[in-house]
């Protein structure tokens, strides 16, 4: 069954990509708790559940005056996330509860929690302690680093849903040595210490967070999101590239315009020449010496993107620079276009 803490994951995410913001902040600092009834469900094995959803006071308060139509929304989605099927659960309900235990404010608390959850995951594959003795203590902080990073509005970069997943992944014949695994450790959770060490806002500032209206484009993006928040192999990885490909197409066949934008190099461009037919977009649309660091900075943002993408060897942090880069250019051509004009 899936962990508590990965539904409510689900249900955030499944409420962002369809636009209901309000409804997914809401959950943001929230935790799942599911209460098993007696009864048993319509469907064969399906066991009736209450999802019981515990969140902060002001949080609580804005849940619990939710309208009609918003409550059987999120009702809606907590049954997505949890399909009724043999041996399942069926939500029957949601309830809200208040949770009045402090937050924990500094991310030095956040720090402590990763690298002991860090040592845990490269303890258990270097020959310390058994799975089935710590399973439980490594799952209680998967939610609270889940909690709080859902908070700052972050993905958690940790897919393994509990020490048995860690298992399979190192086990399979990817990461044969001990080096190997305390390496994937490492990397798996470098970028999101290293800003939390530095003080970054983690937090998205929310400028441009919203679609840029080109539809095909903004599910390109949605997509890009969602599979790097899922990766945890190298072939997924190389996936999160491909999809930054095809949104920068997507882009470049939008915007590109053969009578205005000259190729800069004279060849006859394919449909697929992302590159040449941004950077034609950009030496026509932002001309001018005025221009030149908005320019340099859009070319720049694309040739990362345009390099990373075409790596074979991937890890999270490739993945996720082609994921940034590739973003920063939708957005800066979006801008650049009149796309995000008021």
């Amino acid at each position: 069954m899936e962990s508590e803490t990965d539904a409510l994951d689900g249900v955030v995410k499944l409420l962002k990509h369809r636009n209901l913001l309000d409804l997914a902040q809401v959950l943001q600092r929230a935790w799942l708790e599911l209460e098993e009834s007696d009864q048993y469900g319509s469907r064969l094995f399906s066991r009736l559940t209450t999802a019981r959803v515990h969140a902060p006071i002001e949080d609580y308060e804005r849940l619990r005056s939710l309208p009609d139509y918003d409550e059987n929304e999120l009702v809606r989605t907590f049954r997505e996330i949890f399909p009724p099927r043999d041996h399942s659960i069926e939500i029957s309900s949601v309830e809200f509860v208040v949770d009045t235990s402090a937050p924990r404010e500094s991310n030095q608390a956040l720090i402590a929690e990763i690298d002991a959850q860090r040592s845990l995951m490269i303890a258990v594959a270097t020959g310390g302690p058994r799975i089935k003795s710590v399973n439980a203590e490594y799952q209680h902080r998967r939610g609270t680093i889940a909690a709080k990073l859902r908070e700052l509005d972050v993905p958690d970069p940790n897919p393994f849903s509990d020490l048995w997943a860690w298992y399979g992944k190192w086990s399979s014949g990817d990461l044969p040595s001990y080096h190997s695994r305390r390496k994937f450790i490492s990397e798996l959770y470098g970028p999101l210490v290293d800003r939390l060490e530095r003080g970054s806002p983690l937090r998205a500032a929310g400028i441009f967070r919203e679609p840029t209206g080109w539809a095909k484009i903004d599910r390109n993006v949605n997509e890009i999101r969602q599979r790097l928040e899922q990766a945890s192999t190298e072939e997924q990885f190389q996936a999160v590239g491909l999809l930054c490909r095809e949104a920068l197409i997507s882009l470049a066949q939008t915007v590109f315009d053969p009578t205005k934008h000259k190729i800069l190099d004279d060849v006859d461009v394919s449909p697929t020449d992302a590159k040449r037919m941004l950077e034609a977009y950009l030496v026509t649309e932002v001309a001018g010496g005025e221009n030149k660091v908005a320019r340099q900075h859009a070319k720049a943002a694309l040739d990362l993107a345009n390099e990373l993408q075409h790596r074979r060897t991937a890890i999270f942090r490739q993945a996720a620079l082609c994921a940034e880069a590739t973003a920063a250019v939708i957005n800066l051509i979006a801008i650049m276009s009149g796309q995000r004009d008021p």
